[in-house]
């Protein structure tokens, strides 16, 4: 048998694998089309014709809507700028609980602190990695608002039990779809079945403009009140008649020309670039699952994976190593991709559980779990979501070698690396 690559050996491979860059020339001829114009942004924070943006805005705005089947489509400047306006759409408040996911991006978690409110993570679902129902009910309180969805990955979670429980105590649910661009649940675009979803668009997701973000709603409350929140509220809520005029003061979240020019030429090529995850991740299950100790993906009935990035789930009482040792002689099979040359395409884990982080094991804030009108107790300690910190800290193996550009060869260098590591597992006991 061949020496692992890191015993000394021989890599699979040691050319870097292909960059992610969907950007071509439809999006340059877009971008010199703004430029020539002269017109890099057309908004006015003021009630005038121009709140809402200028036409490249409206157009991106329009097809976002009409491609997800949204009343409403709202462009910000990141998917953070669109949770943080989520949120306050929702008339969160100090002293309210929001239901949040401890796996994610921090943004997801923090968006509720933005506005004082306090919090609350519920454990993870083992298969899908979204929020578990059964751990939603139990978070509950009677200062509980809203419950933040995560679709992680690019999976969607089991929406139909989590908007049964919102229904059961009148919360809003907040979608995060940062990774889950045109994931589907049971026909419906996620984003959509919730009041309010969120996209991004920031560089090294599915589709980009650099950073920018998309939100949609259904409500026109709620609608009304995201443009106020993106874009100086203050000065708009009295000309405009708007009488709630909580939560809509100060922001400046508003995408420019060039990025919604950018956004449009990339949202006709989105269907197929997910496609192309859809197949390389299909083969990269089959062919990875063959070994014993891991588990691919495991996808809801009805719904629709987009792979943000592929997620499996070691075994070490199988292996008879631990995940992260054969992660680490993967690693030393194959580089990593141009433009990514210090970041493996493959990790252990995600990001620690986000209740672990500094800001809540020290409640860093003079608000929010701080604040005098928070009458409740939440809990960060370790030990408050097992579920995730299993996945974390034992079992969960993510990789991005199903992005468009791979080729047949590239996969096959995947896959060939996971079994030489297979095959000489025991010189790693």
């Amino acid at each position: 048998m061949a020496i692992l690559a890191i015993k000394g050996g021989t890599p699979i491979r040691t050319k870097l694998f292909p960059a992610y860059n969907n950007i071509g020339k439809e999006e340059k001829r877009a971008v010199m089309k703004v430029l020539d114009s002269g017109n890099l942004s057309q908004f006015l924070g003021a009630w005038h014709k121009d709140f809402y943006g200028g036409p490249t805005i409206q157009k991106f705005e329009k097809d976002w809507a009409k491609i997800f089947l949204s009343k409403y489509a709202i462009t910000v400047n990141s998917n953070t700028s669109g949770l943080f306006t989520a949120i306050g759409a929702c008339g969160i408040k100090p002293g309210d609980e929001v239901i949040v996911s401890p796996y994610s991006m921090s943004a997801s978690a923090v968006a509720p602190i933005i506005y004082g409110a306090v919090p609350v993570f519920a454990d993870v679902d083992y298969d899908n990695f979204g929020l578990n129902p059964e751990s939603i009910e139990k978070s509950i309180t009677p200062r509980t608002r809203a419950i933040l969805v995560v679709h992680i990955f690019g999976n969607p979670a089991r929406m139909d039990e989590i908007m049964a429980i919102a229904k059961k105590h009148n919360l809003y649910v907040i979608e995060d779809c940062a990774q889950a661009p045109m994931a589907t649940y049971k026909r419906k675009y996620v984003g959509t079945i919730g009041d309010i979803g969120i996209f991004s668009l920031n560089y090294h997701k599915h589709i980009h403009t650099g950073e920018g973000g998309v939100i949609v709603t259904n409500n026109d409350n709620l609608a009304e009140r995201c443009y106020l929140i993106r874009n100086h509220g203050e000065n708009i809520v009295e000309p405009k008649g708007v009488k709630d005029a909580i939560n809509t003061y100060g922001y400046n979240f508003r995408m420019t020309e060039i990025e919604a020019a950018i956004g449009i030429e990339q949202l006709k090529k989105l269907p197929n670039l997910i496609e192309e995850r859809l197949k390389n991740a299909v083969y990269l299950s089959k062919e990875i699952a063959k070994l014993p100790y891991f588990i691919p993906p495991v996808v809801e009935q009805e719904s629709k994976h987009v792979y943000y990035q592929q997620a499996f789930k070691f075994k070490k009482d199988i292996a008879g190593i631990d995940r992260n040792t054969f992660i680490n002689a993967v690693k030393a099979e194959i580089p990593s991709a141009i433009l990514r040359e210090d970041t493996p395409l493959i990790g252990a884990g995600y990001v620690k559980p986000l209740y672990l982080q500094p800001l809540y094991q020290k409640r860093a804030l003079h608000c929010s779990f701080n604040c005098e009108k928070y009458k409740g107790h939440v809990d960060y300690s370790k030990g408050i979501c097992p579920i995730v910190e299993k996945l974390h800290f034992e079992e969960l193996i993510t990789l991005e070698y199903m992005r468009p550009g791979m080729s047949k060869v590239d996969l096959n260098d995947v896959i060939a690396a996971f079994y030489k590591v297979a095959q000489n597992i025991n010189e790693l006991k």
